[in-house]
């Protein structure tokens, strides 16, 4: 009789959906298919986890293939991160990228290398690691990722850069060293009318915690649009970190109120740098055009100091939500972006005062040492970082659903990420990869990045052709832009202002 009784309310229950499917109106496929049309979103709602888990081979997923996540997952642990049985990737497919060894290898430095941020303006320069926390802000990220990211940065003696959405007491919990990055929001040293606000930024800069200053002018996952946290994200704990209303939408403006021009951002570099007693100061960028990098070279040579750090962001970076168009279309891949800062840096005759760091896909030992011989000094990761607290590559980071604690404002959700267990995962990723990318450099015959050269990377051509770095791309020698610059520069040099951003546009429309 109770079977019975449970079957009757089942069928009940079946017609009462199947009317409903009837006379709604939002889903075509649900009037015309009612009841069996819930299977299609059913399998459109897990599409994403059926094709990482079971379709997709080791090496073709994206944006980061199986192999890649599972080489930072047992780094995280400090397991094995050895394969066996050879490489599934097409050796021979154009494209392919390989490092060149040396006849006669070194043997890696007990100690890895570390680079010294800081120009001649600069009076506290900094020791940076090859290897840091890159951007990632509390609101985009919870409150405990970003302990987990501070205490790992605490213990491996790295950097943990902020993001722009401010300077949290997550931030100062466990005393990891931090790069402040301030954005045209300028979140936590900011007027009431969004303006920046140097006084708060005196006061906050000048802890000893905060060891460098990042102005963000763009960033690779949106470069050119501001960020926006969604109402229901802004709490009351992140709108007093910010400093804006509780449960409005936080928007930054696309571009800075505090300066205008190249010059004036140079100035403001240097005025920062100034209020905190001379601590690193420097950049962030996506790069859009060349002729908007000479314009700040312009601008360095014409108010006589220089950034101590610009840091390059690809287009393929980005932990950021952001439209499909963007991530997809706008902006300028990591490799040619940070090309031409380097060389437009050396054009000028600065490249010695200025570093450069790189963030874009930043995950192991390869890709370190590749960037290094493309112009970088040291590199940020923020994405392999996520993946050592834990993150699963489910990219629900704009739906406040992450279901492992990392990208969400939801305390339930965060409460899985154990502050404990995932900083020493943090900390055991960031130095094997540096030791692998020591390890790497020795293999070269090289044991500090300023030996790597752009001989000693490679890339396929076509099925019969490889040409190193050096053979594909132009270097230019010290002071060569001051000199006469070359053919291939000549018309961004010229057209290049100090007193402008000037888009890219034909002589004819």
């Amino acid at each position: 009789m109770g079977r019975l009784t449970g079957l009757g309310i089942g069928a009940g229950a079946v017609a009462a959906l199947a009317a409903r499917d009837l006379i709604q109106k939002k889903h075509s496929v649900l009037r015309n298919y009612p009841v069996v049309g819930h299977m299609r979103y059913l399998l459109e709602e897990i599409r994403p986890e059926i094709q990482q888990y079971f379709i997709e081979k080791n090496w073709d997923g994206r944006p980061f293939d199986r192999d890649t996540r599972t080489m930072v997952y047992e780094r995280a642990k400090g397991t094995a991160a050895e394969l066996s049985f050879g490489t599934e990737r097409d050796v021979y497919q154009p494209g392919y990228e390989y490092l060149v060894h040396s006849t006669t290898p070194l043997e890696a430095p007990e100690q890895p290398p570390r680079v010294m941020v800081g120009g001649p303006d600069c009076k506290k320069p900094y020791s940076m690691a090859l290897v840091n926390v890159s951007s990632m802000s509390f609101g985009a990220i919870s409150a405990n990722a970003i302990r987990a990211l501070n205490k790992g940065a605490e213990m491996g003696g790295f950097a943990h850069d902020t993001g722009e959405g401010g300077l949290s007491k997550y931030h100062q919990e466990h005393n990891g060293d931090l790069i402040w990055e301030i954005g045209s929001g300028y979140f936590a040293t900011r007027t009431k009318d969004g303006h920046f606000d140097e006084s708060q930024f005196a006061d906050k800069a000048n802890r000893d915690q905060v060891k460098c200053v990042s102005i963000k002018l763009s960033q690779g996952a949106k470069p050119g649009i501001g960020g926006v946290l969604p109402a229901a994200k802004v709490t009351k704990e992140i709108a007093e970190v910010r400093g804006v209303p509780q449960g409005q939408k936080c928007v930054s403006p696309a571009a800075h109120t505090a300066f205008h021009t190249p010059v004036e951002l140079i100035e403001f570099v240097a005025r920062l740098r100034e209020v905190t007693g001379g601590k690193p100061t420097g950049f962030k960028l996506c790069v859009g055009s060349r002729r908007d990098v000479l314009a700040i070279c312009k601008a360095i040579l014409e108010v006589g100091t220089a950034p101590d750090f610009i840091i390059v962001d690809g287009s393929e970076g980005g932990t950021a939500a952001a439209p499909l168009e963007y991530e997809d279309h706008v902006g300028m891949p990591l490799t040619d972006g940070l090309m031409i800062v380097h060389n437009a840096l050396v054009g000028i005759g600065v490249r010695d005062k200025v570093r450069i760091g790189a963030s874009g896909k930043v995950v192991g030992g390869s890709d370190v040492v590749k960037r290094l011989i493309q112009g970088a000094d040291y590199t940020n990761s923020a994405r392999a970082m996520m993946m050592a607290v834990g993150c699963i590559q489910s990219q629900k980071c704009h739906t406040d659903k992450c279901p492992v604690g990392v990208a969400t404002q939801s305390e339930a959700r965060a409460r899985a990420l154990d502050v404990g267990d995932k900083s020493m995962r943090v900390k055991r990723y960031q130095e094997a990869t540096v030791k692998q990318a020591a390890s790497m450099m020795a293999t070269l015959g090289a044991t500090r990045p300023e030996e790597l050269s752009p001989h000693m990377l490679r890339r396929n051509i076509d099925a019969t052709q490889t040409q190193s770095y050096y053979e594909m791309y132009e270097w230019l020698s010290p002071g060569q832009l001051l000199a006469g610059a070359p053919q291939s520069w000549i018309d961004d040099w010229d057209s290049a202002s100090p007193d402008r951003f000037v888009p890219q546009r034909s002589h004819q429309r």
